[in-house]
């Protein structure tokens, strides 16, 4: 039976074995973003958790986040290694969308790329560490930015495909960032930038290589954005580390800290930071 652990700390049971995931996120608008902790099929508001101990063990067991099978490594992020090497989510065109080869007949699973990678994606820019572009499906907005811990964004283009937001990204990633410094931005980000003027300069910077992308997919294709309302993202962090210091499960079973906030994926804790995401799989028992 599914728990709602929506009370206060004292409230919880001595302790809640399961395996993370991706935390889940909600947010609107002038509001800090709220963050859940699923645990197996009981999720956990961390958000009334800030400024409170909080404990998570790493029991030594891994389950593949597709098959749930035990696995004695996890691989990009929660996978044992045959589903890794088997699933179109996994694989290179993942990271770099202009290597997409579903019209070569290769997709490693093509209705999955068909529902994935052939609708329409939007080209962004953001603002995290430092101003950055990225691409998502319109499916994704806000949540994309509010996991890559953004302060900022805007979206600047919507194509008809993954693979062309990611020849868009090529051309922009000429004149700016498309990675986040997760160490800057666990130390509280860069300051506001007039995203709207940015997003100007990239394209006055990128025009002739925009131009003809546009004129060789056309204009049903690829989209430029020239207006878009700029989103604000507000996170519950009571305070950000001088010196961040990463905690990870593989190297010590045992995290415990004060929760000081939770930033992208990121616990913030007093004893160092914790990227949940990328311990998809781990089963841990949280107090």
């Amino acid at each position: 039976m599914t728990m709602d652990l929506f009370a206060g700390l004292d409230d919880l049971p001595p302790g809640i074995t399961g395996n993370l995931a991706k935390m889940s996120t909600h947010w609107v608008a002038g509001s800090p973003v709220q963050y859940q902790l699923p645990l197996g099929d009981q999720r956990l508001d961390l958000n009334a958790r800030i400024g409170q101990t909080i404990r998570l063990e790493f029991t030594g067991a891994i389950h593949c986040v597709h098959c749930g099978e035990l696995t004695k490594k996890s691989f990009g992020q929660g996978y044992c290694y045959k589903h890794f090497a088997a699933l179109a989510q996994t694989d290179v065109c993942i990271m770099s969308p202009e290597k997409c080869h579903y019209d070569q007949g290769t997709c490693r699973e093509p209705a999955w790329g068909e529902a994935s990678c052939m609708q329409s994606h939007y080209v962004y820019l953001s603002n995290s560490s430092a101003i950055k572009v990225g691409i998502t499906r319109g499916g994704q907005i806000p949540t994309r930015w509010v996991d890559q811990g953004a302060t900022q964004a805007i979206t600047i283009a919507r194509v008809a495909t993954r693979q062309l937001a990611g020849f868009v990204e090529v051309i922009c990633k000429k004149h700016v960032a498309d990675k986040t410094n997760w160490r800057n931005m666990l130390k509280g980000g860069s300051a506001p930038l007039d995203m709207a003027a940015e997003r100007d300069r990239l394209f006055t910077l990128a025009q002739a290589d925009l131009a003809e992308l546009v004129e060789r997919h056309g204009l049903l294709a690829v989209q430029l954005l020239h207006h878009g309302d700029v989103f604000e993202i507000d996170f519950p962090v009571t305070q950000y580390p001088d010196k961040v210091a990463s905690l990870n499960f593989d190297k010590d079973p045992l995290v415990e800290g004060t929760l000081l906030g939770i930033k992208g994926q990121y616990l913030i804790l007093d004893s160092g930071v914790i990227n949940i995401r990328r311990f998809g799989g781990y089963q841990v028992t949280v107090s």
